[in-house]
């Protein structure tokens, strides 16, 4: 029974409500009976789709999971087979100064970095778009707003995007790595760090030089297959050819059999023959194979040895392109100077007792 029957059997008026608008009604207990009825049917007749909904959401995200985990070890074992080939090649002869270990590790473990990154997105990022389809989102928009943002995103930061994707393809192709020597254009030095962004190289002098991979349009590596080294020997003209020729061939056969020369060359030193031939001098050239960022200890060993050899065997090596004249064969500068004269002195003996020549000029005449 409600609470105005109550007062008009009690023989009392409801007191009038300010502004004389009327109070709500006050829900009764037969109301909440159907409200809670309805809800039950409706929750009765959703439950079968609710828990549709809940199943394929928590099969999607335990597959994504599950194969994102599959993939993450797959891509780790393959990292990890890449570095024991790596260190079972150091272990040969040839292997051990080709192969860098640590410029392997490097490589595999930023690949392998990188794999990964690509996996997660696309497997995590299909499973979000595959749980908002099932809850009846309509996913065009959604697609058509990140498609947009990805172009502004790209035009805005093309050059990030231009250094990303440039270091990822110097990594997969292997171009330079840590302990390289490469010549890159804007920068030279040894390799210290290899991003996907920036690469760090050390100078000759010490500094550290940060270059943008996007900003690389050539790379010149030093440390790569093998180094030529070069020296050139210039001698007088009136030398003997066929004897300069076998003390060179001598000291570089002794050279090639001296450790540890034997293992940084990998070939003969040869004698090419004479460079150039001038009025007054010639230039033998000799080359070698080295190992890589090699060359220039064999030039200086190989300078130092010929020096050596050739001053043995009384063979004097000249400068420059032009030979200078020997000292001892040379005349001497102040053979045609004539010795000064003692009368140069005017405080001289000689001057002081020499006697004047009287003046030719006629006297003034007297006033």
């Amino acid at each position: 029974m409600s609470l105005p029957v109550v007062l008009a059997a009690a023989g009392a008026s409801p007191s009038p409500s300010p502004s004389g608008s009327t109070a709500p009604p006050v829900p009764t207990l037969q109301d909440a009976q159907d409200h809670a009825t309805n809800a039950a049917s409706w929750v009765e007749q959703n439950w079968s789709t609710w828990l549709a909904m809940g199943l394929q959401i928590v099969l999607v995200v335990v597959v994504a999971v599950a194969l994102r985990a599959v993939v993450r070890r797959a891509i780790t074992k393959l990292i990890d087979r890449m570095t024991r080939a790596a260190q079972a090649s150091e272990g040969s002869a040839l292997g051990g100064l080709l192969v860098n270990v640590e410029r392997r590790r490097q490589r595999a473990a930023a690949i392998g970095s990188v794999l990964r990154s690509v996996a997660s997105f696309l497997i995590l990022g299909t499973a979000a778009l595959m749980v908002l389809s099932t809850f009846k989102i309509n996913l065009a928009p959604l697609l058509a707003s990140a498609g947009v943002a990805g172009v502004a995103i790209g035009f805005g930061a093309r050059n990030l995007v231009t250094d990303f994707l440039s270091g990822v393809f110097m990594i997969l192709e292997d171009q330079y790595g840590v302990g390289d020597t490469v010549d890159a254009g804007v920068a030279s030095g040894e390799v210290i760090e290899v991003g996907l962004r920036v690469t760090k190289l050390r100078g000759d002098g010490g500094e550290i030089w940060y270059v943008r991979n996007g900003e690389v349009k050539r790379i010149g590596n030093l440390s790569q297959g093998w180094a030529t080294a070069g020296v050139d020997v210039t001698v007088r003209a009136s030398e003997d050819l066929d004897r300069v020729k076998a003390i060179l061939d001598e000291v570089a056969e002794k050279m090639s059999k001296e450790e540890p020369w034997n293992e940084l060359l990998w070939g003969q030193v040869e004698v090419l023959g004479l460079d150039s031939v001038l009025i007054d001098s010639m230039v033998v050239r000799l080359t070698a194979r080295t190992m890589p960022g090699k060359a220039v200890a064999v030039e200086r060993e190989l300078r130092w040895r010929v020096k050596r050899a050739f001053d043995a065997a009384s063979i004097r090596i000249v400068g420059g392109a032009t030979a200078v004249e020997d000292v001892e064969n040379a005349p001497d500068p102040a053979a045609a100077v004539a010795a000064p004269s003692v009368y140069a002195n005017a405080e001289s003996p000689q001057s002081v007792a020499a006697t004047p020549i009287a003046s030719q000029r006629p006297a003034p005449p007297a006033k």
